[in-house]
């Protein structure tokens, strides 16, 4: 039985590293959601429209999300949804997410595209704190427009929950994502909060800010604050 032991000893002091490791993990993909939104609006004419911006109730952003083909198409990513904290000034604690999808396909091989996508009204924000949704069916969407100066003003963009953008390989564009389904990372959640909460307990719920989070939050303010009437 020593070796039982032995193993259950390697495993316990390596437990605290592995932790470690998870936490910068997360660390690093707030960082990378943070650089992705930059990226995007430090170009803006193929930049998200501002007026859809400050419209928006939340975002959510997705960086590297992966697509595979391999005689089935298969899409995975983790990102994570920001929304308005309590009056709408700022944004309030992000909570993390997954994306998943797929669907058939001849192609074979492996991509990394960044998404983002903007919650536009309070269904939306409703369906986002569920425990997950699919884009176009329970959730209506659309691909969304490109130019800081676009006009946003169609019945499509108006009335949609969702509004999406992918980059792949430089190339910004709106992107229809029907079928893709999010929900909660509560794996990604304890890391950043300690706890396994839901969606639902994190986005507008005051929830203390972490620390990982303040570049991502400094970028969002930054570009998408409201203006003041």
């Amino acid at each position: 039985m020593r070796w039982v032991s032995s193993i259950l000893a390697f495993t316990l002091a390596c437990a605290p590293l592995l932790a470690a490791d998870a936490k910068t993990k997360t660390a690093e993909r707030l960082d990378d959601s943070a650089s992705l939104f930059s990226e995007i609006m430090g170009t803006p004419d193929r930049s998200i429209p501002q007026d859809l911006l400050e419209k928006a109730h939340c975002i959510i952003l997705v960086p590297g999300l992966k697509k595979a083909a391999f005689g089935v198409g298969a899409k995975y990513g983790r990102g994570f949804a920001v929304c308005r904290a309590a009056g709408g000034e700022g944004w309030g604690p992000p909570a993390a997410m997954r994306i998943e999808g797929g669907g058939f396909g001849l192609q074979i091989g492996v991509s990394s595209t960044d998404v983002v996508m903007l919650v536009m009204n309070e269904r939306g924000m409703k369906k986002l704190s569920s425990s997950k949704f699919t884009v176009g069916g329970d959730a209506t969407a659309a691909a969304g427009p490109v130019g800081r100066s676009a006009t946003a003003q169609t019945d499509a963009f108006m009335t949609a929950e969702i509004l999406s953008w992918s980059r792949s390989k430089g190339l910004f564009a709106g992107v229809s994502l029907d079928g893709a389904t999010l929900r909660n990372d509560l794996d990604e959640n304890q890391i950043l909060y300690g706890q396994p909460w839901t969606s639902k307990e994190i986005l507008g719920s005051g929830a203390k800010m972490p620390a990982a989070a303040s570049k991502l939050i400094t970028v969002l303010n930054k570009y998408s604050m409201r203006e003041k009437k």
